[in-house]
């Protein structure tokens, strides 16, 4: 019965979504129904936060490779091409400040 809880959880309110409050708000809600003892109520909460957080890196994870993708094939500059070219540029504006004539 508590991992048919546990599946029909993580199924119909998507992990990505849950906070620890709303878990242990579902987990007391259960509980005082009679559907969950406390112990199996307190397993629940920590699994569905340790899968929730789970989720959210994956996700991010997967949105980060997308939009670094999705640079990539427009062919925009990231960072490291920004600062490539600020480098590169503080060297051309020293190489003419040494050869620019004083006075």
């Amino acid at each position: 019965m508590f991992d048919l809880m546990k599946k029909t959880i993580l199924t119909g309110v998507g992990l990505v979504g849950l906070s620890k409050d709303k878990v242990e708000r579902l987990a007391k809600t259960l509980a005082e129904q009679g559907n969950l003892s406390e112990k199996e109520g307190s397993k629940l909460v920590d699994s569905l936060v340790k899968k929730a957080d789970k989720a959210k890196k994956d996700l991010a994870a997967q949105i980060e490779k997308a939009v670094k993708g999705t640079v990539k094939k427009m062919n925009l500059a990231d960072r490291d091409d920004m600062l490539k070219l600020t480098e590169r540029i503080k060297k051309l504006e020293q190489a003419l400040k040494e050869k620019a004539p004083k006075g």
